[in-house]
């Protein structure tokens, strides 16, 4: 086996030549570390890196699957987002002014892929404070998309989805606040997950951000349901766990008799003809499946897509104005055009945000879940967004000027926070990008959501797909 191919395994192919000792811990992480050093300064996914202590991690992964005592992900290569905490070390979140903070706690959906053996060996990039829809700091430079190094991965979690791509990681954690996996995992063509509210647990800092969310960056769906039913659960840390956890399984049966809603545009979006293209690809393959799919009229959702981006610059306006005030010095170029758009919302904008959340819900969500199992739309509309790109920057779709955040298809389904939403790849564009769709499923309703995803991978595969770099 090639180190190309190696280092494209799945989490669950890795286990397997562990345990039969085709392949050893010790050997696949010296896999990664050397394409770390290939792609460190064109692709840039990396911020911290821990590969002595990730060495002496694999060794002793190692004698565990000699005793036959291996965990579920032991010696499986695991890359942190720069922004969970992890006890003894700094998680910047792309500042300069967060150089030398160091946590004393650590992110509890971390803290349990650690526990089952995961070997964590690298920071992954995020823009800084996790606020642009691109990949780039003052503190980290720029990352890039590997597949083609002029466009962004995506933001936050953009280091995260640029590794996954790029043959870097085996699996990767994000963090999605208004989209922060399912944009990157859309740009890179991986799979991400936001799962509903309250299933994975959060720190102390975030567990009442209710857009918030904490989940798994892989390559495969059956990897992103492995690393889910291992980070989720009721937590005795944070309150908002849910009490019932959820099991995902490896096997989810086929999508005969499903009943998949979509929209290509929900009502709000300039959709790139080559999404749109793909996009349809994709349903026909899920109804040649069996499933039965049918196209749906939005329009709707707008106030509500606005409003959801509205609430959280409402709650970040505070953080970054004190950020700028203490720290002006250290702060990326970006940094005070993003207060200039913080600022500007209104509490009269954050409190027409919780109202329209319910109307919505009552009159027009509520009621496509009670007839359809899923809705179906892409994850980002136009992938052509450039590497340093910032917040108000315009782009061109369809010959109109947008700006990313008007690319990024998600942020509705943070304000509707209880239901699960699986990005999975869906083609490419003429251009050589990738183009991703979100599954967004009944409230708490994970298992569907995954199958659905997994059809997909199965009936159009992309697995053999890979960035040139």
């Amino acid at each position: 086996m090639s180190a190309k191919d190696l280092n494209y395994l799945s989490a669950i192919e890795v286990c397997s030549l562990y345990r039969s000792r085709e392949l050893s811990p010790v050997e696949s992480l010296e896999s990664f570390i050397q394409r770390a050093e290939e792609i460190d300064e064109t692709v840039n996914p990396f911020t911290d890196k821990y590969f002595s202590e990730a060495r002496i991690r694999a060794k002793k992964s190692e004698e565990r699957y000699i005793k036959g005592n291996a965990r579920r992900l032991e010696g499986v290569p695991l890359l942190i987002k720069d922004s969970s905490s992890i006890k003894g070390i700094r998680a910047t979140a792309g500042s300069l002014r967060n150089a030398n903070k160091i946590d004393q706690h650590t992110d509890p959906s971390v803290e349990r892929l650690m526990r089952a053996g995961a070997n964590f060996f690298a920071r992954s990039t995020c823009p800084e404070f996790c606020w642009l829809f691109a990949c780039h700091s003052r503190m980290w430079g720029v990352t890039r998309n590997p597949w083609r190094l002029d466009i962004t991965p995506g933001g936050s979690s953009g280091g995260s989805a640029a590794a996954l791509a790029a043959g870097a990681t085996t699996i990767a954690t994000g963090g999605d606040g208004t989209g922060s996996i399912r944009q990157p995992a859309a740009q890179c063509g991986i799979v991400g997950y936001k799962s509903p509210y309250g299933r994975n647990p959060l720190d102390r800092y975030s567990s009442f951000d209710t857009y918030l969310n904490v989940g798994p960056m892989t390559r495969s769906v059956a990897d992103a349901a492995l690393m889910q039913n291992i980070m989720s659960g009721p937590h005795p840390l944070d309150h908002n766990t849910l009490q019932n956890k959820i099991n995902i399984p490896q096997e989810l049966g086929d999508v005969r008799g499903l009943r998949i809603a979509y929209s290509i545009d929900l009502g709000h979006y300039v959709v790139h003809d080559d999404v749109r293209r793909e996009t349809i690809e994709t349903l026909s393959t899920l109804q040649d499946a069996g499933a039965e799919i049918t196209e749906i009229k939005i329009d709707w959702a707008s106030e509500a897509i606005k409003l959801a981006h509205f609430s959280a610059e409402f709650l970040f306006a505070g953080v970054v104005r004190k950020a700028l005030v203490d720290h002006a010095d250290k702060m990326s170029d970006y940094v005070p055009q993003l207060y200039e758009t913080a600022s500007s919302v209104t509490e009269d904008d954050y409190r027409r945000s919780l109202v329209i959340a319910g109307e919505l819900w009552h009159d027009h969500m509520g009621p496509l879940f009670k007839q359809y199992n899923a809705l179906i739309t892409p994850g980002v509309s136009s992938p052509e967004v450039p590497a340093t790109n910032w917040q108000k920057d315009k782009i061109l779709v369809n010959d109109e000027e947008v700006t990313d955040t008007d690319t990024a298809m998600t942020a509705l389904f943070n304000m509707f926070n209880r239901c699960p939403v699986l990005s999975v790849p869906a083609g490419m564009t003429d251009n050589g990008l990738p183009v991703g769709i979100q599954i967004v499923g009944r409230p708490y309703d994970d298992v569907t959501t995954f199958q659905i995803g997994q059809a997909v991978e199965k009936h159009r595969p992309w697995s053999s797909r890979r960035p040139c770099i």
